[in-house]
């Protein structure tokens, strides 16, 4: 399982005001953790930007322009022509850019020799229908499973690349940074590095108007969803491909696929529909799947909100859990108090669980950080359950484990998921730590009554801390 650890933001790494990013349209990534957003190939002729609009869509349609004169000059598969077609469909994970699914790193996989080579062989049925629009391989995600959000984002980075150097090149000088010279394709431009990364990588800094949580080719209902209100084009679609709307099952998509590769017309069917969505990138502002939201906690929390924290050297368990629960204190008066609870909420609906765990996590990292301490929360971005460990010194290890009211398992998470962590990580000290966004019902009290009863039999029991994240009444309508 990934972690986080130490995230480090591009603009507090280079002192840039994140608004000055916002204000250009440039994503704030954070250097040594992907952010889980993608490039979407469709979206690069409708960026405000020209370096992307005119330049990056320019090299797309004449990168895949020159692989389908490969594919149409392709006699048999595996002939020359064919070889280099594929060589031109081969592509690696473009690090510098610090998108995608990676949890504690940016480095993630790449297209691999056999899907390269499905895409090939469906790149070539489509060819040889007679479609030469090299937007055909805005599609090809769509044709093939396996071709996941990060996948696409990566084909588009590849043949972008230079495109994207050029566009972070013109912003490190407006933002007066420290650059180097860095070769990207055999071309030389002065851009920033990271500092995270063992061996020296730049920085390719990225739009945000070209990017999606999901690429609109990512599945057929994200199609159908975003075409609902192409009636003209949806038609046209079920006429010649069938009901895409209905695609469920994985044999129901293989039919549609076969149906969308037996005509030329019912393919460009298709290709219409895609162009006639009505595309919008990811909503930073709005954040609705909170996948940036704890960045704002992270850069202004101890400053704003100062909280003096003392360790001891060597480290005292006694004053080591001190310095803990001050800060699950601070979280506390900060969201109840000072109007953290809103970071919580999105569109009048709680965020999901994730997006709590990773506002506590920066919160906590931004104090231990601002005070130097030699204690460091991690957080478990995998599958499993999610944990904050401080430690100090090898023998001092305190978890605390946050989770929402709204949580069905909030219970069991306490009776026993918290406890069987315990067992793995033998801390001195572990907190519960609910945020109460609603939905509470009688949860409160059984949680109790399960410490007071576990505490009863002599049995370990861990701190349980409720904080009142419910949404609060504005000043003005009191």
């Amino acid at each position: 399982m990934g972690k986080i650890r130490n995230p480090l933001p591009f603009a507090e790494h280079f002192n840039v005001d994140p608004a000055k990013l916002e204000k250009l349209g440039i994503l704030n990534p954070v250097l040594n953790v992907d952010t889980k957003l993608f490039i979407d190939p469709v979206l690069l002729d409708v960026s405000v930007h020209s370096e992307i609009a005119m330049g990056a869509t320019r090299s797309f349609d004449s990168y895949f322009d020159d692989v389908i004169k490969l594919l149409r000059a392709s006699a048999h598969r595996g002939d020359v022509a064919w070889r280099a077609a594929q060589a031109r469909l081969r592509f690696r994970e473009v690090v510098a850019t610090c998108l995608g699914y990676g949890a504690s790193t940016i480095r993630g996989s790449a297209f691999g020799p056999q899907l390269t080579a499905r895409l090939i062989d469906t790149a070539k049925q489509i060819v040889d229908l007679g479609v030469t629009d090299p937007d055909l391989f805005k599609l090809l995600p769509l044709l093939e499973d396996g071709v996941g959000p990060d996948l696409i984002s990566d084909l588009a980075t590849n043949v972008i690349v230079k495109d994207l150097a050029v566009l972070t090149q013109t912003v490190c000088k407006k933002l007066a940074l420290q650059t180097r010279t860095f070769k990207i394709r055999g071309e030389e431009f002065q851009l920033t590095e990271n500092p995270t990364q063992p061996r020296p990588t730049p920085v390719l800094l990225v739009p945000t108007d070209i990017l999606r949580a999901l690429p609109v080719a990512s599945d057929w209902s994200e199609v159908a969803d975003a075409a609902a209100a192409s009636a003209a084009a949806r038609d046209r679609v079920n006429r010649l491909i069938g009901d895409i709307w209905s695609a469920k099952t994985r044999r129901q998509k293989a039919e549609l696929r076969a149906a969308t590769l037996a005509s030329r017309d019912a393919f460009e069917a298709l290709l219409l529909l895609i162009r006639e969505i009505e595309l919008r990138p990811y909503d930073l502002k709005r954040d609705p799947e909170g996948l940036t939201v704890w960045r704002t906690v992270h850069h202004s929390i101890a400053r704003e909100f100062p909280l003096q924290l003392v360790l001891a050297e060597p480290p005292d368990p006694g004053k080591a859990i001190a310095v803990v629960v001050a800060i699950l204190n601070h979280f506390q008066q900060l969201v109840e108090k000072k109007g953290l609870w809103k970071v919580l909420w999105t569109e009048g609906r709680p965020h999901n669980e994730k997006v709590a765990q990773m506002v506590f996590f920066a919160l906590a990292d931004a104090y231990c950080k601002a005070n130097n301490l030699d204690v460091t929360p991690e957080a478990d971005t995998g599958a499993g359950p999610v944990d904050f460990k401080f430690s100090a010194g090898y023998e001092i290890r305190i978890l605390v484990e946050v989770k929402l009211s709204t949580n069905s398992k909030l219970i069991a998470g306490y009776e026993r998921q918290l406890e069987a962590y315990k067992d793995a990580e033998h801390p001195i000290h572990a907190t519960y730590l609910v945020i109460d966004v609603g939905w509470m019902g009688k949860k409160d009290e059984r949680l109790l009554a399960v410490k007071n009863s576990r505490a009863a039999q002599g049995l370990p029991v861990s701190d349980i801390v409720f904080v009142d994240a419910t949404r609060k009444a504005s000043a003005s309508k009191r």
